[in-house]
């Protein structure tokens, strides 16, 4: 197990609230630990085959689940009980693997003693799965080799963080290039006093050591994430007056990030006179695909794209379902990043996809 970074202390006001005081996602105080609303289709029809005690110990405030994983190593940091862990188990299919690390040993006694379960449920041999106790600080510590894993995810994990620069260093050492780091995280509108930061429930619940999203970016590009990509906001309810009366006028927000470990990103967008046509085929996304929150991408249809966003649909897992033209021999000036057509056109909307019993529902938040 991986040493214990400075900052112990934060670490085991969370140990004794996950391991110990939470029985249920019921006893939390907000929702800032499971704002994650209604799935998609396409993971739902996952969901059904979670063993029951996984799921009702969950603690999440977004479906981070990502798409076109099959095959792939992803690692899951802050894993819990393995809610998430076995839906992408589903997903990487029985030649893929998902790494699941948490740094609470209660949390993790209840997803490894339902690891062959899962893997009779799901149909294979053995499981593709594996439970590591170790801190989202020291993956190496915890095993995680350099440039390992092709998909990292993480749920409302990373604001429990006391070195939240460590998690980012971490995660950008773990990922092969092109890989990508998916998570959803609690956000704030401004920087949080000290004695609420610090404040052991609200850190618990995911409030104290929520980042001012300026903050986060800026670290995220220091990091070598040049391009964070928002896919999805969702607002935080606070319905405990003790807590409303610490945090005062404070907005806290779910959001969905995208940040892919590529080389020679712009440090804005800019335009190469590149376009891409989406093939279709993503499970979930067979008429639809949205990159981030205004980089939607209907079927068959091309679109202009800036070098940042013609990098992230060329060079990593979604290759094989796009058709990007153009290179960065010749550059034309700015790049104006408004929503694509096809995000303009069906923002707010479901669309119907192929999938049977499947729709695609626009992110819920506005463009950039």
């Amino acid at each position: 197990m991986s040493k214990v970074p400075q900052g112990a202390s934060t670490h085991e006001w969370v140990k004794d609230y996950y391991g110990k005081l939470l029985e249920s996602s019921e006893d939390l105080q907000t929702n800032a630990c499971c704002a994650a609303g209604a799935p998609a289709g396409w993971i739902a029809s996952r969901l059904q085959h979670v063993h029951p005690e996984v799921s009702e110990r969950f603690y999440g405030c977004g479906f981070p689940i990502p798409q076109a994983v099959e095959g792939a190593t992803v690692l899951d940091l802050g894993c819990g009980t393995g809610r998430d862990a076995y839906v992408i188990a589903q997903l990487v299919g029985e030649q893929g693997r998902v790494i699941g690390l948490d740094m609470t040993e209660e949390q993790l006694a209840t997803a490894r003693k339902t690891e062959g379960w899962h893997a009779e449920r799901f149909g294979y041999a053995q499981a593709n799965t594996s439970f590591v106790q170790g801190y989202i600080e020291d993956l190496k510590g915890a095993g995680i080799e350099d440039a390992s894993v092709d998909v990292i995810v993480s749920n409302c994990v990373v604001n429990l963080s006391p070195r939240k620069d460590l998690v980012l260093a971490e995660a950008y050492r773990a990922l092969k290039p092109g890989g990508e780091l998916y998570f959803s995280d609690v956000f704030v509108d401004r920087r949080l006093p000290e004695d609420i930061a610090n404040d052991p429930l609200l850190h618990a619940e995911c409030l104290g050591g929520a980042l001012y999203q300026f903050d986060f970016e800026t670290l995220a590009k220091v990091t070598g994430f040049a391009d964070p990509r928002i896919v999805s906001t969702s607002p935080i309810t606070i319905n405990n007056p003790e807590i409303m009366a610490k945090v005062g006028l404070a907005s806290f927000v779910s959001v969905t990030y995208r940040l892919f470990k590529l080389d020679g990103l712009d440090a804005q967008c800019e335009d190469y006179g590149q376009s891409a046509t989406y093939r279709g085929g993503v499970e979930g996304a067979e008429r639809l695909f949205w990159l981030d929150d205004h980089h939607a991408f209907e079927a068959g249809r091309p679109e202009r794209v800036c070098g940042n966003t013609a990098a992230m649909l060329k060079s990593t897992r979604f290759a094989e379902f796009f058709d990007v033209r153009g290179c960065r021999q010749t550059h034309y000036g700015a790049f104006a990043c408004d929503p694509t057509m096809a995000a303009a056109q069906y923002a707010g909307r479901e669309v119907e996809s192929t999938a049977v019993g499947a729709t695609i529902s626009a992110p819920k938040t506005s463009c950039c």
